[in-house]
């Protein structure tokens, strides 16, 4: 069998279940510690013990939260959720074909929004591992309470969560609402450097910064490490719920993602495996219908950069001349605060603001020309489309990366790589009305988008000025 298919018939033969225990929460010394209970039944017969699962995400609550009124049918419900989205990392590692859900009693509508984020969320892990299933064999979800799930209405005032990751993206969506009329909240999972230096170089004071540390259970380290399945799962979906909780904690009405209209092009040609399908246009509409259901009708949930791709982006990044050195987009290196040089993303962040900066400026910044690289050739053409997947990667679409390209080489003289590469493949627009095609891209507006009529003209604004 290919990849690692028999690996997965074999942990759902042993594992035929997993079990969504219980969660649990307690306020104290200033932050809200929340634990999640998960299991992994063994086959007795084949001498497998049950695998527990504890999870923690801990929040400290600031002075301006919200703390005498907090409901506990509402911080069970948020927290609930959490945990339905916690568990699809603990789930994979076996693939059991049961979910019993033991908490809350689901329906027939939340079960479908959950199986299908649990399968477009896990599109990259069954692709890069070559498991053969389908979505409705893959897994199936049962209840075993008949406690429901009540939404109710949250307090809830002008004020902005936006999430912070360290790149570009959420540096431009903090820089623009600077100027809204709303109260700011940077919102980083797992702080680092680069995330808190967004918040820094942003002259955004450090008590208005929400934190959240996010722990996963050893267990699952060991799993790995002896051969069980692991893979991408969707941590969007998670940054998602926990910042409703965080929107309860608080008072805030609006909570702006920073994910782009680039991110709905799939990772693999005509297909559904996106690595960013938690960040994409789909996954927006589906969990604002389900959170506006079953948790708060009240809450805007939008991503703020939607409207607009990459490439604007970058634009508009460019002009933020004080996060040029503090920010950060490689994985690789993202524990050391550095750019690796070596990887797509690094590859990608280059081509994008190269149509904006000048060569030496963009090389000070990352360390090098990147498209020039020999070591990065293949990836190149992973990020022109000249292969049948491009890199499981935030990066853009395959016509973005051209079109800076040609503007990069054609306009602003930075060194070519070979004209096969720079030149084969993508869009034919790109080589015979690069200028034209490149001048009407920076003026694109996806309709798609929940994005407050307010802050949609700001946005407008904001690009009128680039």
């Amino acid at each position: 069998m290919p990849g690692r298919q028999k690996d997965f018939l074999k942990y759902r033969e042993i594992h035929t279940k997993f079990i969504y225990k219980n969660y649990r929460y307690s306020i104290l010394n200033e932050s809200i510690s929340i634990s999640f209970e998960f299991l992994l039944k063994g086959n007795s017969q084949a001498g497998l013990s049950d695998i527990r699962f504890e999870p923690t995400i801990i929040l400290p609550i600031n002075s301006f939260s919200q703390r005498e009124d907090l409901q506990v049918e509402v911080l069970e419900n948020l927290i609930f959720n959490m945990g339905m989205v916690e568990l699809i990392s603990y789930w994979k590692a076996a693939c059991p074909k049961e979910i019993i859900i033991e908490p809350f009693h689901l329906n027939e509508n939340q079960i479908l929004f959950w199986k299908k984020l649990y399968w477009n969320g896990l599109g990259e892990f069954f692709y890069v591992n070559e498991i053969e299933t389908n979505m409705q064999d893959f897994m199936h979800i049962k209840s075993a309470s008949e406690k429901e799930l009540k939404a109710t209405t949250f307090p809830s005032q002008e004020k902005v969560i936006i999430p912070i990751g360290g790149g570009k993206d959420s540096a431009v969506s903090l820089e623009i609402l600077k100027d809204s009329s709303l109260e700011i909240y940077p919102f980083i999972i797992n702080p680092r450097k680069a995330s808190l230096n967004t918040v820094k170089q942003a002259g955004i004071s450090v008590e208005k910064l929400l934190l959240a540390q996010r722990n996963i259970d050893s267990n699952l380290i060991k799993l790995n490490e002896v051969g069980y399945l692991n893979g991408h799962t969707p941590f969007s979906a998670m940054l998602a719920f926990t910042s409703l909780l965080q929107a309860y904690l608080t008072d805030t009405k609006y909570i702006a993602l920073s994910n782009e209209s680039s991110a709905n092009e799939p990772s693999v040609a005509d297909s559904h495996v996106n690595h960013q399908y938690s960040k994409t246009f789909e996954f927006e509409s589906d969990f604002r219908e389900y959170y506006k259901t079953y948790i708060s009708s009240n809450i805007e949930y939008f991503s703020f950069l939607r409207p607009i791709s990459e490439l604007q982006i970058a634009n508009l990044f460019s002009k933020f001349k004080n996060h040029h050195y503090s920010f950060r987009s490689c994985n690789v290196g993202s524990k050391t605060d550095s750019w690796c040089c070596d990887c797509p993303k690094c590859l990608f962040t280059y081509i994008m603001l190269a149509p904006f900066l000048p060569e030496k400026e963009l090389n000070n910044m990352l360390g090098e020309n990147l498209i020039i690289k020999p070591s990065l050739v293949h990836t190149l053409k992973e990020l022109q489309g000249l292969t049948e997947v491009k890199p499981f990667e935030c990066v853009g679409t395959v016509d973005e990366v051209n079109l800076a390209l040609y503007q990069a080489i054609e306009i602003m003289k930075y060194p070519p790589a070979s004209t096969a590469v720079i030149y084969s493949g993508g869009s034919t627009a790109v080589i015979y009305y690069g200028a034209t095609v490149f001048a009407n891209a920076l003026k694109d507006w996806n309709e798609e988008h929940f994005l407050p009529d307010f802050l949609e003209l700001l946005l407008k604004q904001k690009l009128s000025e680039c």
